[in-house]
């Protein structure tokens, strides 16, 4: 049965189609891995291997005699029975629940009140909130310091001359509040800017609705608009445990107007710090930093296991 020129056009057809569909399809995906390379090799370049370079730092020591040996855990185990690590560890994880809440609750407030349409200036509020995060962490650190000077300070010119004691902003027992005090002023701004967007997700229909039910604006912002920001809410105390545990800018550049109450010591991240540059253990720095890594990523956890768990309830 002879085939004709017809027919074997027909059967050529498709699978020309299917071959030229086959080169488009490799010719999309190798634009996809063009795009994504520039980002891969800073990825790998600025992450990937200085963290398995730390990785590989932190299974040695030095030793006086022997030089760099291998010690596996060593360096680990006594990471975990340290007690300036332990005590900055502790430190962070009070300040975390002291101020992590203060915070989220003014940055509520703060994008509920710009969200009700009810605020005068509502675009001069919002940049003067958002504001201090576009301050360096440094400068604020400098500013703020400036502030609590107990000799130099306006705060303590003004009670001398109200005839009242100095404020006590750089002693052992308002330190913590005072660096609080600092965040706080800073990332208000930036967890207000990440709450008011979710606010503007929010349908209008909600809106209406409750207004048809005759509820007031508290009644709204109570059973409409804060239930919708639990997601927002749950991204801003993610960030804020990692910021927490990571601590460093404040509490370095306080140390100098009161290095008797801030050591090498009070927080991790500045003990890290102060073991690798200053006590040039490097490789127990690096072990350090691991674990206020796993320390984060717990906390971060436990954070997202409890939100979850009482959203479900």
């Amino acid at each position: 049965m002879s085939v004709t020129t017809d027919q074997r056009l027909e059967v050529q057809a498709p699978s020309r189609r299917e071959a030229r569909r086959r080169r488009r399809g490799v010719g999309h995906t190798s634009t996809g891995y063009a795009f994504v390379a520039p980002f891969m090799v800073v990825f790998v370049a600025m992450l990937v291997l200085p963290l398995a370079y730390a990785a590989y730092l932190s299974l040695f020591q030095e030793k006086l005699i022997g030089g760099t040996v291998f010690a596996g855990l060593g360096n680990y185990t006594r990471a975990l029975t340290d007690p300036r690590l332990l005590d900055g560890v502790g430190r962070v994880a009070l300040f975390f629940v002291i101020q992590v809440p203060v915070m989220l609750v003014v940055a509520l407030v703060a994008a509920l009140a710009i969200d009700s349409g009810l605020l005068r200036a509502a675009k001069a509020f919002r940049l003067g909130v958002f504001l201090p995060y576009a301050v360096p962490s440094v400068v604020a650190a400098l500013m703020w310091g400036y502030l609590y000077g107990r000799d130099f300070g306006p705060f303590s010119q003004l009670a001398g001359d109200l005839g009242l004691p100095a404020p006590k902003f750089l002693t052992s027992s308002w330190m913590l509040g005072s660096l609080a005090n600092i965040v706080t002023w800073e990332f208000t701004g930036y967890n207000m800017i990440i709450l008011y967007a979710a606010l503007r997700a929010v349908p209008h229909d909600l809106y209406e609705a409750a207004a048809v039910d005759g509820a007031g604006a508290i009644r709204t912002a109570w059973s409409i608009k804060i239930p919708a920001l639990r997601p927002a809410l749950l991204v801003c105390a993610i960030f804020s445990v990692i910021g927490s545990f990571q601590l460093f800018n404040e509490p370095q550049l306080m140390q100098r107007l009161a290095p008797s109450v801030i050591d090498s010591g009070y927080t991790p991240n500045l003990y890290a710090y102060s073991l690798a540059f200053t006590g040039q253990e490097v490789n127990y720095a690096a072990a350090v930093s691991f674990l206020l890594g796993a320390v984060i990523v717990v906390a971060s956890y436990a954070v997202l296991f409890v939100t979850t768990r009482r959203s479900r309830s």
